[in-house]
């Protein structure tokens, strides 16, 4: 069977789980574990588990969970920086913690923020609040973060790590019949690796990129 990584476009991942007919591949290369093409949902599914969750921008203890992106990122924002909030959901509050701090921010989000144009301008940063988790195509989605970029711009991912220590059947993230990707450590490493990116982890799930300046 002709198969590659979605991530890092690897070639012949190895089967990593099975759960009746779901069937989860991991890579050898950026260690990434990742559903079948089988397993991926519709658009339908996708859109009603959307609307169970419920994140009020408002919500303080939402405030406080997002807070673990928000910060480490604003740390290496310039002032007055112009970002891009990208997979926002209904209610984007992270963009309203980053307009708050004193940047200008564009929502981007398939479902509940569809617009286009925002995908073809250029940021200072863009960040990306549990959302890598649901990409259907990986490499597709960060050869366009890494488009919209400017030199020296900063991305933001804050997703779930996995654990091994985890019982990944049982992982309550795994769960999600919308996640379909799960990253490691070593797959940002390998995707800072092929765009050509510096990267650190300033927090547990959160991973900081710069691109470089050139």
């Amino acid at each position: 069977m002709d198969m590659h990584c979605r991530i890092c476009l690897e070639q012949d991942p190895g089967l990593y789980y099975q759960q009746n007919e779901l069937f989860y591949w991991n890579c050898r290369r950026c260690d990434a574990v990742f559903i079948d093409e089988s397993g991926l949902p519709g658009a339908n599914e996708e859109m009603q588990r959307y609307l169970e969750h419920k994140n009020y921008p408002a919500d303080p203890g939402y405030r406080r969970f997002l807070s673990r992106l928000a910060e480490p990122l604003l740390q290496k924002v310039p002032d007055r920086s112009f970002g891009l909030d990208y997979g926002c959901g209904p209610g984007p509050a992270l963009s309203m913690m980053l307009k708050e701090a004193g940047h200008r921010v564009e929502l981007y989000d398939p479902f509940f923020h569809p617009r286009k144009e925002a995908l073809k301008q250029q940021y200072d940063f863009i960040a990306c609040s549990e959302t890598a988790e649901h990409f259907h195509r990986p490499y597709r989605e960060f050869s366009l973060l890494d488009q919209m970029l400017r030199p020296g711009g900063g991305l933001g991912i804050m997703t779930c790590f996995l654990d091994d220590s985890q019982d990944f059947g049982q992982w309550y993230y795994r769960r999600d019949p919308t996640h379909v990707v799960f990253y490691r450590p070593r797959t940002f490493e390998v995707l800072a690796g092929i765009f050509g990116w510096e990267w650190k982890i300033p927090a547990p799930n959160v991973v900081l990129m710069q691109k470089n300046q050139s």
